[in-house]
């Protein structure tokens, strides 16, 4: 009975997880099924041939997602652990207002006036991803580290251990679904701003979305939004995984 139960309860975690992922699979390699099925009433422009597979879009997507928001971890996880330390409110508030005002500057703009320093490609998009995402990852590791309590914080003291030690034993296992509330909004931002960088030579998911815009065919707009959307629910699904946030 116990086995039985448990079963069911890793069944209640994974399903829905399982469930975009195999919508996700059908949607990048067997496309042509699904327009038969349910998009053949929308029409499509007939002279349009797609150059690149979708699964080499999911290739080019996931590649601009994992580096941005990687980079982004790094960088906002670091600042925010600097800051704890320091305990400096002066170089916090610059920090957090810093980050904020990144997060404001429309994406357009940042691509715009990356393009004379990168040139057309991936890089002006990651950029601006970077920026977005560093923000709630910097936020919430603060937030995290400092609301991990003082009795704690003096036991790890009390038997000796280091500022790196109580780091990684004792304040980021705490501090973790703060932390990973932080990254999973960044992520499920990235996956969705990275079409943008469709506009200037970028690939990824915005390609048919651009495309499909420029042409006036709701197809290849619905071919390449309904992976993100998909990317997406995976993402935040994931890191919701075991109560961890």
């Amino acid at each position: 009975m116990r086995l039985f139960r448990l079963c069911i309860t890793q069944f209640k975690r994974w399903w829905v997880i399982a469930f975009y992922l195999a919508l996700f699979l059908w949607w990048i390699f067997d496309f042509s099924t699904i327009k038969g099925l349910f998009l053949e009433w929308l029409g499509q422009r007939p002279d349009l041939i797609q150059r690149t597979s979708l699964a080499e879009l999911a290739i080019q997507h996931l590649n601009i997602v994992f580096v941005s928001t990687s980079i982004a971890i790094v960088i906002g996880l670091g600042l925010g652990i600097v800051i704890h330390y320091t305990q400096h409110e002066d170089l916090k508030a610059l920090t957090l207002k810093l980050a904020s005002i990144g997060e404001t500057v429309p994406s357009a703009a940042i691509i715009a006036l990356s393009v004379p320093l990168f040139g057309y490609g991936n890089q002006p998009i990651i950029l601006a991803l970077i920026i977005y995402a560093i923000l709630p990852i910097l936020r919430n590791t603060i937030v995290g580290l400092e609301s991990i309590s003082r009795p704690i914080i003096d036991a790890a003291k009390g038997v000796g251990l280091s500022k790196w030690q109580r780091l990684v034993k004792i304040e980021l296992p705490l501090s973790r679904p703060t932390l990973l509330a932080g990254i999973r909004t960044a992520l499920v931002i990235n996956i969705s701003a990275a079409t943008i960088g469709a506009t200037v030579g970028a690939g990824g998911f915005g390609v048919p979305i651009i495309a499909g815009i420029r042409t006036y065919d709701p197809v290849m707009v619905i071919q390449g939004s309904v992976p993100v959307i998909l990317m997406a629910l995976f993402s935040d699904r994931l890191l919701r995984l075991n109560k961890l946030i």
